[in-house]
């Protein structure tokens, strides 16, 4: 069992699946981190954009459970696997076809740049891996099962 955050402007005790947007970088699902800084980032992101205020949830989240009884995909690193996961699934692809949870690094701000530069063209893919290289990257989980959700993932608390 591990703790995760969720951050948004809205307590959310029982989330769901498919209430997420389309074209994300793991596709439309619940986004978790094991990372509470960065999950303050997107509450504050996001109270911001709504003009509300930040809340993080807090969820204990049966990783173990998933990895064992589920499909789950694990990218440790920004390498190739990832960067074209992510252009797949930016491009609309349905990831819940293939996994019910899916963990790795965030096409963020500090990347997004050179994310875009690959889906356009501009940049190849080497280019756009030793670039990659320079970034440690950070955490979201994307669960795109209800039933992950239902068995693994408790609401514990709100900051």
């Amino acid at each position: 069992m591990i703790e995760v955050y969720h951050g948004t402007s809205e307590k959310v005790d029982s989330p769901l699946v498919n209430v997420g947007r389309d074209g994300l970088d793991f596709g439309k699902g619940f986004y978790i981190t094991r990372r509470m800084k960065q999950a303050e980032d997107w509450a504050l992101r996001t109270a911001r954009q709504r003009k509300e205020s930040p809340v993080v949830n807090v969820y204990d989240f049966d990783i173990e459970e998933v990895v064992k009884k589920y499909r789950f995909r694990k990218f440790d690193a920004y390498d190739a696997e990832w960067l074209n996961f992510i252009v797949l699934c930016r491009k609309g692809y349905d990831s819940s076809k293939e996994y019910d949870c899916v963990e790795g690094g965030i096409a963020n701000d500090r990347v997004i740049d050179t994310i875009e530069g690959y889906i356009n063209g501009t940049v190849d893919e080497h280019s756009a891996l030793v670039e990659l290289s320079k970034h440690a990257p950070n955490n979201q989980i994307c669960i795109l099962s209800q039933e992950v959700i239902d068995q693994c993932l408790k609401f514990k608390s709100i900051i």
